[in-house]
């Protein structure tokens, strides 16, 4: 059953929130769906909601590199995934839709990834 418009949207709000609140980031839409990134600079976090059909509800994330992308899905496989295009990067999908979302969790998840693509003079300024 498809997740109703209202959910979805809240659950963007949240996402939108945590990663808004990072110093100098920024929003636009990539491919669609909103990416946020840093002004000027790399993304460090997307929504997605039933990309190409497949139900799910996301917010995909850098990981250091596949080794730790493999290691969270195996430890997890009900929380993250492997998402397409971005997955072979290192990329990690966390699935938001559920109501027991844990959001200190997601905002950890997406405030480490906006650490990989910060200027280093944000990050000696204090970073997050």
């Amino acid at each position: 059953m498809a997740e109703p418009v209202e959910a979805v949207e809240q659950t963007l709000g949240k996402v939108r929130a945590i990663a808004l609140a990072l110093p100098e980031a920024a929003e636009r839409l990539s491919h669609g769906a909103p990416g946020f990134h840093i002004e000027n600079g790399k993304f460090f976090a997307y929504f997605s909601h039933d990309h190409h059909g497949n139900g799910e509800t996301a917010v995909l994330v850098k990981t250091t590199g596949t080794e730790e992308q493999g290691m969270l899905i195996e430890a997890d496989p009900d929380l993250y995934y492997k998402p397409p295009y971005l997955g072979p990067s290192g990329w990690i999908a966390i699935r938001v839709a559920a109501q027991d979302t844990d959001w200190d969790h997601v905002a950890d998840r997406i405030a480490a990834s906006w650490e990989m693509v910060a200027p280093r003079r944000l990050l000696e300024m204090g970073g997050r």
